[in-house]
């Protein structure tokens, strides 16, 4: 059985920096994409940055250039480093996983079958 725990949210002033962790446990797949993606009240959860099993990344353009993805050796351990946070980052973000590397996009949050719990950032100006 996948599961997905994330870890790392805090509350930071703006310009500061985060890291956010997700270990992923029952995972046996060679082929895969794993994600970030984050939701906050009233809004639709959006996608921030995702990875596939070939090394292949993409951001959303408003993390472009502040935010970088990983993945630990392992492959066990997802990672979201996190400068220059703005107010606007301030959301629950949540780590997702596929079995395939299709549709391996920030524009494909439904697309992904497996979803930790979440962890809260919280961003003041």
């Amino acid at each position: 059985q996948v599961q997905l725990a994330e870890s790392g949210g805090d509350s930071v002033q703006a310009g500061g920096s985060l890291r956010l962790s997700c270990a992923a446990s029952g995972w046996t797949y060679s082929s895969y994409c794993m994600g970030w993606f984050r939701q906050s009240p009233g809004n639709e959860r959006e996608g921030v940055a995702t990875i596939n099993s070939n090394g292949y990344t993409t951001y959303a353009d408003s993390v472009k250039g502040r935010f970088s993805i990983s993945l630990d050796n392992a492959k066990t351990s997802l990672y979201l480093q996190m400068n220059s946070v703005k107010p606007e980052d301030t959301a629950m973000y949540f780590c997702a996983a596929r079995h395939t590397t299709s549709l391996c996009s920030v524009s494909y949050p439904a697309a992904f079958g497996y979803w930790g719990q979440g962890t809260q950032v919280t961003v003041s100006s």
